[in-house]
């Protein structure tokens, strides 16, 4: 462990062990293959999406382009938690210094914040195609993709970056040991012994805030969305507008339904143990990640054609010609 000390009173440490799944004790090492299985399943399950919408040239649009993004963003948030967390079953390898505890909690918040701004700039892109398909191509350039993508990551940045400046300010001195699998801003703040009140209110503020206002936000796109989809005449298109917004919405659903419920148990469930809180940690950190690339893989009909144009050519690599066995014939001798 390591102790900073400012003064004869002022003492906060600097490096912490983090140690997820505490009830379990020296059993939680059972945990590291199911955990390690969902996060091989999740990064490839993602990066095959992601290779299909990259190879095929009929998939360079911006709503599948942003499908990409929604899943590369999926694969760094399951990067970001699953290897500390299996590092957090041993005792050997669990330790983490302060910084790279703030480092963690920044990028774990940014990325699941990023990711929700996505499904907003997603929410846009389906508003102009449905609502204006005509004009859809000279709207939705590149160069606006760009600009929405890069507006998001900044809106995401200026969200997350005072919970964790505020969280770099706090005094730790109450123990060293995290009891989670990651730096995340309640589990740490515990270890505080100063007044977090700041802490708490900016947190909440910040989540409440950013929640309802996406949930406006995306409440009114997709109501205006699906009002003009039910008006297009063609039965074809409107199934296929239809269908599409479906799996945004399921994927909205996942997301919030997730996040929402772990904040909700958190505040409400004081009763509960730390391992049931890790779990719900967990639960909203990594099923979306491994729930998207499902929904937009099976629902997508695009994505989907090319996936199975993929499984078949597979398939037809397998050498289907058996060995043939060694000749037995001899010659004789002259």
């Amino acid at each position: 462990m390591s102790l900073w000390t400012n003064g004869s009173s002022n003492l906060s440490y600097t490096s912490f062990i983090l140690r997820g799944f505490p009830g379990l004790k020296e059993s939680r090492a059972l945990l590291a293959l199911p955990f390690l299985s969902i996060y091989l399943v999740i990064v490839s399950a993602n990066a095959l999406v992601i290779h299909t919408v990259v190879a095929q040239r009929s998939l360079h649009q911006p709503m599948y382009l942003l499908i990409a993004l929604l899943l590369a963003v999926n694969i760094c948030a399951a990067t970001t938690v699953v290897p500390a967390m299996l590092l957090s079953f041993s005792s050997r390898f669990s330790h983490i210094s302060l910084a790279r505890c703030l480092v963690q909690m920044f990028c774990i918040y940014f990325l699941i914040v990023f990711d929700c701004n996505i499904l907003l700039v997603m929410a846009l892109d389906r508003y102009v195609a449905i609502c204006y398909p005509l004009r859809y191509p000279e709207i939705v350039t590149g160069q606006l993709l760009a600009g929405l993508v890069g507006a998001a990551a900044a809106r995401s940045t200026c969200i997350v970056a005072p919970v964790v400046a505020l969280a770099s300010r706090v005094r730790f001195c109450r123990s060293d040991v995290i009891h989670h699998f990651a730096c995340e801003h309640m589990a740490l703040m515990k270890l505080s012994c100063g007044d977090i009140s700041l802490n708490k209110t900016v947190g909440l503020t910040v989540r409440i805030f950013n929640r309802v206002l996406d949930m406006l936000l995306l409440g009114a796109s997709y109501s205006r969305i699906i009002h003009a989809a039910f008006r297009i005449s063609s039965g074809r298109a409107r199934s296929k507008a239809l269908n599409t917004c479906g799996s945004h919405l399921l994927v909205i659903f996942t997301v919030y339904t997730s996040t929402m419920s772990s904040s909700i148990v958190y505040r409400l469930a004081r009763t509960a143990s730390q391992d049931v809180h890790n779990l719900l940690s967990a639960f909203y950190l990594l099923l979306p990640c491994l729930l998207n690339p499902l929904i937009y893989g099976a629902r997508t009909k695009e994505i989907r054609q090319h996936l199975a144009t993929v499984f078949q050519w597979a398939q037809h690599q397998v050498p289907s010609e058996k060995l043939q066995p060694p000749s037995s014939h001899r010659e004789l001798p002259a």
